[in-house]
């Protein structure tokens, strides 16, 4: 088995209107990685976002505004790189677990996702992190597999993966990353994150949000129990 280094990861997220933040995300990356990670944000901005991220080396794709679902698919099926790390764009997640995920990888695991909810996420919204632990919960039941938190924004796929599998998901596409996988028998690990106050405006309605996620989760466990 091949022992993948930075020269093998591509950092990956959807961009819109991210100016406040995508620069510090950028130089974390940067930093972490000693500039040896490509990466790709599928940006539909229209404020500086897209060209800050260019200054910093990162590879811009053009897309016009279509959801967040759209907008990371594009991302994780961009990339050349074996190794496929997505994050947020908002500054939240921790970059320094960089190193973990990969060496996970580099253990066998096919897919390294942060649970930001098993340490408590004080920073998220009371609303929003109830939503998450219902999410777990319902993905948990149907797939018969404790989940903790199924709509992280960082994980780490192998590249193969992401291109063996059909994702048909928008906003609850980061949940359908994370089942698919574990109900096809793919090797899984979650790895407590800490979780970071986001920098800039949400642009999620958590009802109208939630309930498409909820829809997902249950649409994508019933697909995938149909297979079996």
């Amino acid at each position: 088995m091949s022992t993948y280094t930075f020269d093998d990861l591509a950092v990956v997220m959807g961009t819109y209107n991210e100016e406040q933040a995508i620069g510090s995300v950028l130089a974390d990356i940067d930093r972490i990685t000693d500039g040896r990670a490509e990466i790709v944000c599928v940006d539909g901005s229209d404020d500086r976002t897209p060209e800050i991220a260019r200054k910093m080396g990162a590879r811009v794709v053009e897309q016009e505004p279509q959801g967040y679902g759209v907008a990371v698919k594009e991302a994780v099926l961009t990339p050349d790189r074996p190794v496929v790390v997505t994050t947020d764009c908002d500054d939240t997640y921790p970059m320094e677990f960089l190193p973990k995920f990969l060496e996970l990888i580099n253990e066998g695991y096919d897919v390294v996702s942060g649970d930001r909810i098993s340490p408590g996420a004080e920073t998220m919204p009371t609303l929003n992190r109830w939503g998450n632990v219902g999410f777990a919960r319902l993905a948990s039941f149907l797939m018969g597999a404790t989940v903790h938190d199924t709509t992280t924004g960082m994980r780490a796929y192998r590249r193969d993966l992401l291109h063996d599998i059909e994702w048909t998901e928008n906003t609850g596409l980061s949940a359908e990353l994370l089942l698919r996988p574990a109900m096809r028998g793919y090797k899984i690990a979650e790895v407590p994150i800490p979780y970071r106050e986001r920098a800039g405006e949400t642009k999620l309605d958590p009802f109208s949000g939630g309930a498409a996620i909820a829809k997902s989760i249950v649409k994508v466990c019933l697909e995938e129990r149909a297979r079996w």
